[in-house]
């Protein structure tokens, strides 16, 4: 199986890629249960609904599912990476919005 081989060896880099990042930061980089669990979140809340009378209505619904997904996981800051976390792998000073326009 050369060509496997010679595709695996080119691709080592990229599949290694999060092996970069901070031990603690490992974990949730190469996990897929953030994504899953959106994606069956969708489905089960428009599967409840059944058939939608057109594609806008689709996208209204799906968007809403994930502005509510947006903010859960804004809130429940233990669960998935924090912005602060991430921070600390930036040369870049963070840069903080004030919530009242100046």
């Amino acid at each position: 199986m050369p060509k496997l081989a010679t595709l695996m060896d080119s691709a080592e880099e990229d599949v290694l890629a999060y092996m970069h990042f901070p031990a603690a930061h490992r974990t949730k980089l190469h996990s897929t249960n953030p994504i899953e669990r959106l994606n069956g979140e969708i489905k089960r809340r428009t599967d409840v609904v059944g058939i939608s009378p057109n594609e806008t209505a689709v996208i209204r619904r799906v968007g809403a599912i994930l502005l509510e997904q947006f903010d859960e996981w804004a809130t429940r800051r233990s669960r998935y990476m924090t912005l602060e976390a991430i921070s600390t792998l930036s040369d870049t000073a963070a840069v903080r919005l004030s919530a009242v326009p100046a």
